[in-house]
């Protein structure tokens, strides 16, 4: 600084400059002007030092062209040019300035706004008729059209050179990085290799940069950026939005859109309608960009890296070149606002034009305002001063009332013994101490190597929340298809759909039985032939999905079950692929133990169907639950058929028509055990009668309730007289049944037949408790039940079940797989595929055929299968749901499989149904033996001759 005043001002920009480093200070319009007039050029030589000297020390500023201009003689219009290429960032420095280039979207908003209001097709078409009548209406409608075309065509943002294009081009593009960030992670999420999810995100970003640049289109996601959020949200603009509704919700493309158009336009109109808001909307979206741009709480924390205010320098304002209207609009904008924007103006004056900056139009002073200090020896101690006396008062000098002064404005005189030269010697430059930024130190590598380990932590955190929940999990990723769930019993079980490298028999304990070794055994075969058909056979296969119980609880034989079943599917998969054109795909789904989680385990087979068109059906879900109808509904609403071998409901058929099943229905059941019921009741003794049922309020158990419905109904109609129905509760997987087996034999009347509808584990305790008790160890008595008890395995034939004495069971069984044996080539099959048979060992009433499991999923496979595969050509699975109607297969496991006659929403005819007796031998051993049986395709019901109890 070559002047004591310039040493002394700049001293008092430093200071202000200091704390802004620390805190938000309210930045006034530094004024300077000479006491004489014959000063001023010493004044604007001044004003240029400053410059300079802000620059040399890293300030990033603007100068503001004061010169003559041509064109418009308004002041406001002048003072509204003077702002226009602020907006362009070279104007405030090069990249040698702290932190990046300043960025002005609010500002250019501003300006293609006046640009469009302005262009010459704009001028046909601004309404003449007055507001509000319907031609005024059309009128501004179209006007408002035109508006947004030319806008569309400007991109919405003021015209520019041509050598500039690029630049807009990359700086549009930047709002999509997030987008294609975002596509890459969701790409990552289907686990597919890296480069995938890599060019799944580059091309999500090119699709939408070429989209934004379709020429005469608004660009994409307008309503996002961040002027378009600031055009609808401030106040300065409600103002101007007189006509329509502006509300606008962000999660509203269309709205906010419309909110958009209609703001634009009425800001137009006042644009065109001249006066001071032109000129107030340039300085204010200059100040709300500037704020922006010093924002702390940044994603980058500029605010904290930029430590040094923005400068405006203005060397002369005057009436004629604008630089009054100017000030008096930074001051009007900042006392309306009344928050704080980081930008510092230094103008300088000519003393003759000094007073037109706090004096109104007549030249008075404004009432109470506060007179100038005496003048102290120095400058610097006058600028305090003045600057803490300013400070304090600007709060009173904003009110409505002192509309005369500029409260923004900090007015500095300079005596002309100050603006004198000092020698060069005695120049000197004041700067404000300086240090390195702390968001600088902090938000750089080592701060980066931070956030590296936070979120590595937070991805074990979050790794460790997928392997809870899900069955297969990496870092980032799981295997959605599969989760864990609790189990009976206590732990976790896999239930859902296998589709990746899932086992489930890797979540099995080993059992004393060996099923768990089974099914994992089975698995691994099934993954094999599944491998098999994709590699050799991509284009030629259709999907199966067997849904069963691959879990199991303490106590609970449902992993026996689903065993069972398992191996007639993987049997029935290897017959097809051996044999057939058209290959066969088996995933497997897990619904846990007893099929408790069977709901979860259909969305996760929907979910998945939704994404593989060859899936056509779903073989299993044997078990009737109280979920049962909602897993019914869901596949039928993604239009999977199932086909059930063991599921005997009787109302799923008669409710949904994708319902097929190969199971005897309970009420069938009940009426073929009538016809044993009949002859009990003719033989004598007490026609007392009771239903036994398992408690089912507090499971998802709808079998037993089926059952003891039909049970009862049928022995009601046997002539029997009803005892109270008596329903027994389970706790910790063991039937209570003792108090029941007491009410029962110590009663006045006990009953000659019990109808037990319950499973298969509960019939032991059951033979248990009645053995024991006086009333019924020594009375004859006969037990009639349904096809759960297929599944036992009693004493005569190397199992652990058994009967009581004197009491004789009668059960209901699913297949009759005797008569069928010597038409099939199921055994031969089993004895060739399953590699834990010897050949010659599979035979009907070997261990693992008996209960009739496997035979009956090995037919229900085959039966969706020829559907699926009508005419050696592979069908879609609509196709597959309509051709299951036409199946027909005889020299099967259980028989002849015949849907032909299965009517829409009704029951069908033909299963295969079995009817067996137990009963202790004299050497304590419990045999079963058949009474009468029927294979499946036979429509000849069953009579009480062919089923004689003797």
């Amino acid at each position: 600084m070559s002047t004591e005043a310039g040493i002394d001002v700049q001293r008092q920009l430093e200071s202000l400059i200091q704390d802004f480093r620390t805190s938000d200070p309210p930045m006034p319009v530094i004024v300077l002007h000479a006491e004489d007039s014959a000063d001023d050029d010493r004044v604007t030589e001044l004003v240029d030092e400053l410059r300079e000297g802000q620059q040399r020390h890293g300030t990033r500023l603007a100068v503001a062209p004061t010169e003559p201009q041509p064109g418009d003689s308004d002041p406001t219009a002048r003072a509204a040019r003077l702002l226009c290429d602020l907006g362009d960032s070279r104007k405030w420095g090069d990249r040698s300035a702290a932190y990046r280039p300043y960025a002005f979207p609010r500002l250019g908003l501003v300006r293609a706004l006046q640009e469009a209001t302005e262009d010459p097709e704009m001028r046909e078409h601004w309404p003449t008729a007055p507001a509000g009548t319907p031609d005024g209406n059309v009128q501004r409608e179209q006007a408002q059209t035109h508006l947004l075309r030319i806008l569309a065509r400007q991109r919405w943002r003021p015209r520019r050179p041509s050598r500039r294009h690029r630049q807009m081009l990359l700086t549009d593009v930047q709002q999509f990085l997030p987008m294609g960030v975002l596509g890459a992670f969701t790409a990552l999420l289907t686990r597919p290799e890296w480069y995938i999810a890599v060019l799944a995100g580059i091309g999500l970003m090119i699709l939408l940069a070429v989209l934004n640049h379709v020429p005469g289109r608004a660009p994409l996601f307008l309503w996002l950026r961040r002027e378009s959020r600031w055009f609808l949200t401030t106040t300065f603009l409600q103002s101007a939005a007189r006509r329509q509704s502006t509300s606008v919700r962000l999660l509203r493309p269309v709205g906010s859109w419309r909110a958009i158009a209609a703001r634009a336009y009425d800001v137009a109109e006042a644009m065109r309608e001249g006066g001071p808001f032109p000129l107030q909307l340039y300085v204010l979206a200059l100040f709300e960009d500037l704020r922006d741009n010093h924002r702390r709480g940044s994603w980058d924390l500029r605010g904290f890296k930029r430590t040094r205010p923005p400068v405006l320098f203005l060397r002369r304002i005057d009436r004629e070149n604008g630089g009054i209207e100017l000030i008096r609009a930074v001051s009007d904008v900042r006392s309306r606002r009344s928050e704080l924007d980081p930008l510092l103006i230094v103008a300088g004056v000519a003393a003759d034009d000094a007073a037109l900056l706090d004096r109104s139009a007549d030249g008075s002073p404004p009432a109470g305002r506060p007179q100038a200090p005496a003048r102290s020896p120095r400058l610097q101690q006058r600028l305090r001063h003045w600057y803490d006396e300013w400070a304090g008062n600007l709060r009173a000098d904003q009110s409505p009332s002192r509309t005369n002064a500029l409260p923004w404005v900090l007015r500095i005189p300079l005596p002309r013994a100050e603006l004198v030269q000092l020698r060069q010697t005695d120049w000197r430059c004041v700067r404000a101490r300086h240090r390195p930024p702390l968001a600088r130190v902090v938000w750089s590598a080592h701060s980066l190597l931070l956030v590296l380990a936070l979120a590595v932590t937070a991805g074990v955190v979050h790794s460790r929340e997928l392997h809870r929940t899900y069955c297969s999990a990496g870092l980032l990723t799981a295997d959605r298809d599969t989760e864990r769930r609790p189990a009976p019993g206590g732990g976790t079980e896999c239930v859902g759909i296998a589709v990746g490298d899932v086992r489930f028999g890797a979540h099995l304990r080993d059992g004393a039985d060996g099923e768990s070794r089974r099914v994992r055994e089975l698995e691994d075969l099934v993954h094999a032939e599944n491998a098999e058909v994709l590699r050799d056979h991509p284009d030629a296969y259709v999907t199966v999905v067997y849904a069963g119980p691959l879990s199991s609880s303490p106590g609970d034989p449902s992993l026996v079950k689903g065993a069972e079943e398992l191996a007639g599917v993987y049997l029935a998969q290897r017959v097809v692929n051996e044999n057939y054109t058209v290959k066969l795909r088996v995933l497997l789904a897990n619904g846990g133990a007893d099929m408790g989680h069977q709901r979860v385990t259909a969305d996760a087979i929907a979910e998945y169907a939704d994404r593989d068109p060859t899936v056509v059906g779903v073989v299993g879900f044997g078990r009737d639950l109280q979920s049962s109808p909602d897993v019914t509904r869901r596949l039928h609403a993604v239009g999977l058929p199932v086909v059930s071998g063991t599921n005997s409901a009787t109302y799923l058929p008669k409710e949904f028509s994708n319902w097929f099943s190969l199971a005897a229905p309970d009420e069938h059941q009940a009426n073929a055990l009538g016809l044993v019921a009949r002859q009990l009741r003719t033989r004598g003794g007490s026609p007392r009668a009771l239903v036994l049922a398992r408690d089912t309020e507090e499971s998802q158990d709808r079998y037993t309730s089926e059952q003891a419905l039909y049970g009862g109904e049928m022995l009601e109609r046997e002539g029997f007289r009803l005892l109270p129905a008596q329903n027994y509760r389970v706790a910790n997987g063991k039937p209570e049944l003792r108090l029941h087996a007491e009410s029962i034999c110590r009663g006045e009347s006990v009953p000659s037949v019990i109808y037990f509808a319950g499973r298969v584990e509960d019939i032991g305790p059951l033979m248990t408790q009645l053995s024991t008790e006086p009333g019924c160890a020594n009375r004859e008595m006969s037990i009639l039940t349904g096809d759960d008890l297929s599944k036992a395995r009693f004493s005569g034939t190397g199992g652990r079940d058994g009967v009581a004495p004197r009491i004789t069971l009668y059960h209901a069984a699913l297949a009759e797989l005797e008569e069928a044996a010597s038409g099939t080539a199921f055994y031969e099959e089993a004895a060739k595929y399953l590699p834990w048979l010897e050949d010659g060992r599979a035979t009907y009433d070997a261990a693992d055929f008996a209960s009739g499991q496997t035979a009956l999923s090995h037919d229900a496979t085959r039966a969706l299968y020829w559907a699926a595969s009508l005419g050696d050509v592979r069908q879609s699975r609509a196709a597959t749901w309509v051709n299951l109607r036409s199946v027909k297969l005889d020299g099967m496991a259980t028989g002849t499989i015949d849907f032909t006659d299965a009517p829409l929403y009704g029951e069908r005819h033909g299963h295969s149904i079995v009817l067996k007796r137990v009963r202790r031998t004299p050497g304590g051993v419990s045999e079963a033996e058949v009474l009468c049986s029927r294979p499946a395709g036979s429509g000849k019901p069953l009579d009480v001759r062919e089923c004689s109890i003797g």
